[in-house]
């Protein structure tokens, strides 16, 4: 499974559908650097930088970084997801999911409107 940001934040903040994500925790999730950076900044932002630091140890994610191949893929997403107005953390996080061929988890519906066009698997966790 892959996680987007939204389903990590859910599940640190036990927001509605954080089950599904403990769930996908309990296999082998993998997320972008760059989806983790989303969730990082969150902290930061909140005036708590050492959690995210410590969040990066703890989680149990693999965090995959990003390459020159996975930023061209997200990069030829960009006119199939303009419209919704998927960032490019979210454009990341699906082509990750598109070159694993794992399920990407998101609380952003926008995706489901997309996910057959660019060949990916979405599941929503709420």
């Amino acid at each position: 499974m892959i996680l987007d940001a939204s389903a990590v934040l859910a599940f640190l903040l036990r927001e509605r559908g954080h089950e599904r994500v403990l769930e996908a925790l309990a296999g082998d999730p993998r997320m972008s650097t760059v989806n983790f950076a989303e969730v990082a900044t969150k902290y930061v932002l909140r005036g708590f930088p050492e959690d995210a630091m410590r969040l990066r140890d703890e989680l149990p994610v693999m965090f995959v970084p990003v390459d020159d191949d996975l930023g061209l893929q997200a990069a030829l997403m960009a006119s199939s997801t303009k419209p919704l107005g998927l960032s490019l953390g979210d454009r990341i996080c699906l082509a990750l999911a598109k070159r694993t061929g794992l399920p990407a988890l998101t609380a952003d519906r926008a995706w489901l409107d997309v996910a057959g066009i660019l060949g990916v698997t979405v599941e929503l966790l709420r």
